[in-house]
């Protein structure tokens, strides 16, 4: 009898020590999360990628079983959230909201980056694509895209647009505009969105190119005047709104998109189990008709492997447009 108690020990031992292993190494899916997860929004609060992220936290907390805890750290252009997130242990118990800025402008812009976008994150999902937005205050007289270039260049440099931020694409678009028009504005950054479209409906700055996610609670409660789209196709959102392409800047084309990423090193199977909540909250009726109503189109890119190459190809193509703009950080 003795001998049957200790060989039944004996097999046990190797199910106890990886039961025990399993609660040390939170990288293993059968055990991942065991704690809370911090989200991390690189922006101020109010802003389009603040309320999604809100928005999925809520998500990520029904299907983890974990706290998903929000947590807004602002700052050059984004790059001070991102950076903490590249620097946290992957263990995938610190996400980030990514956005072109941070992942595929800013490397250009500011130099000195603390953090490679392609060698210290991993790309966990594609969340939001929206179209950007050129709009105005009402008491700007320009009604048209045309009227518009037209003041601009009747009193250089008495002209300023907001953005969220240098290096968002509101900046980018504005520099773009700049060159392709021969215009001369002044670009005022701001620490998010939400605060520059308060300042614009406040009448203290006179223009902005901004995400339509932000923008369009203000165009369609007429607030602020909408001129263009940013990119090729309208928008189904502003159907009657046309593109910047169609009043005279052809080629004029940029959308802003954000999504989540966790350090490098984080392990695949955190990553995939990541993917695939995000996916379902994404694919959910409600969370989809609340991104809809944000002005985001469904994206294409689903998977971290797509999305990783989607980057890269970002990365090269904003990385030649800041060249050709000449646009700095503020």
């Amino acid at each position: 009898m003795r001998l049957l108690l200790l060989l039944a020990a004996l097999a046990a031992a190797p199910s106890l020590a990886q039961a025990q292993a399993g609660t040390e190494r939170p990288d293993r899916s059968v055990s991942w999360p065991l704690r809370p997860i911090r989200l991390v929004i690189p922006y101020a609060a109010g802003g389009p990628v603040d309320i999604s992220g809100r928005l999925l936290a809520v998500k990520l907390q029904e299907a983890l079983g974990q706290a998903v805890v929000p947590e807004n750290r602002p700052g050059a252009g984004g790059n001070i959230g991102v950076d903490l997130a590249a620097k946290s242990p992957p263990d995938g118990y610190t996400l980030v909201m990514s956005a072109i800025a941070t992942l595929a402008i800013n490397p250009s812009l500011f130099p000195g980056l603390p953090y490679d976008p392609l060698r210290d994150l991993r790309h966990v999902s594609l969340l939001v694509q929206v179209p950007n937005v050129l709009i105005v205050t009402n008491e700007l007289p320009a009604k048209t895209v045309k009227e518009l270039i037209a003041l601009a260049r009747l009193r250089p440099g008495k002209l300023d647009f907001g953005s969220g931020s240098s290096g968002s694409t509101g900046h980018l678009a504005g520099e773009m505009f700049k060159m392709t028009t021969g215009t001369y504005m002044v670009h005022i950054p701001y620490k998010g969105s939400a605060p520059a479209l308060a300042d614009m409906m406040a009448g203290r700055i006179h223009l902005m190119f901004d995400n339509l996610a932000s923008a369009l609670p203000g165009i369609k409660s007429e607030k602020v005047r909408a001129l263009a789209t940013t990119t090729l196709k309208r928008s189904s959102f502003l159907p009657e709104l046309p593109t910047l392409d169609e009043s005279g800047l052809k080629g004029f084309d940029m959308t802003t998109w954000w999504g989540v990423s966790v350090a490098a090193k984080t392990p695949q199977a955190v990553v995939d189990r990541l993917s695939a909540e995000i996916l379902k909250a994404m694919d959910a009726p409600d969370f989809k008709e609340r991104l809809r109503g944000m002005g985001s189109e469904p994206p294409a890119v689903r998977t971290p492997e797509q999305f990783a190459v989607f980057v890269a190809s970002e990365l090269k193509t904003y990385s030649e447009l800041v060249k050709r703009s000449g646009a700095k950080a503020d």
